[in-house]
């Protein structure tokens, strides 16, 4: 999302209060690292540019990608130049899949959860990142947002069992990192009244999340899924 690069440099606890979405992301990466044996086998499917790769230096990582998201990016260290909608690899090759924020940039995203499906073998992980309300990004490749109900159809739909869907945040998370977001949209003297009104709205609603118990409203959802079978 717009205003990541300043991630990294900023304390550990600010970057996990201002960026509390791809923090829980992060966190949810290095947790599914830990629970694999080492030597099994991962499946990156929409890896971008491999940036959780070094999350993984016991097991057999393969990152696959079409290579055709953020212009910026580069695609030199994938494994495999693929499309996720038909995946090269024989049934059952894997023990545990990615797919971190991709779901959104596929045509068919039924046909790309049925194809990490069957090259896992049953019973491997998923982890999967979707968005919910995010800006239109790496377009024109950009064709979904999904509730946490279309989710669970289309896991369920493809082969996938214990389905545990968390929300990234709620509502004042959500409206804090919108108040920051909004301050790309000004420029010289209005820069500075948008300074004063958004950013101390944009660094407070997220205390108040608490309150927000249904979380309705949210940046995305992290899920974590197996294979059935």
């Amino acid at each position: 999302m717009k205003g990541d690069a300043v991630r990294g440099k900023l304390p550990r606890f600010l970057e996990r209060y201002l960026w509390f979405f791809e923090v829980a992301i992060e966190d949810a990466v290095r947790e599914l690292a830990r629970s694999l044996p080492a030597e099994a086998r991962l499946l990156d499917a929409g890896a971008g540019e491999g940036q959780y790769r070094g999350l993984f230096p016991r097991v057999r990582y393969t990152g696959l990608d079409l290579a055709v998201g953020d212009k910026s990016w580069n695609y030199a260290g994938l494994d495999v130049l693929g499309d996720l909608t038909a995946l090269p690899f024989a049934a059952g090759t894997f023990d545990a899949a990615l797919n971190i924020v991709t779901l959104e940039h596929v045509k068919e995203p039924q046909q790309v959860l049925r194809e990490i499906a069957r090259v896992l073998r049953p019973g491997a992980s998923l982890l999967l990142v979707v968005p919910q309300d995010w800006e239109v990004h790496q377009s024109p490749h950009d064709y979904f947002r999904y509730t946490r109900h279309g989710l669970r159809h289309l896991l369920e739909q493809a082969g996938f069992a214990d389905s545990r869907i968390e929300a990234g945040g709620g509502y004042f998370r959500l409206m804090g990192r919108r108040m920051l977001n909004g301050l790309q949209f000004f420029r010289g003297l209005w820069l500075i009244p948008a300074l004063l009104v958004l950013t101390p709205a944009g660094l407070l609603f997220p205390l108040l999340d608490r309150l927000d118990r249904d979380r309705d409203f949210t940046l995305g959802y992290i899920c974590r899924a197996r294979k059935g079978g």
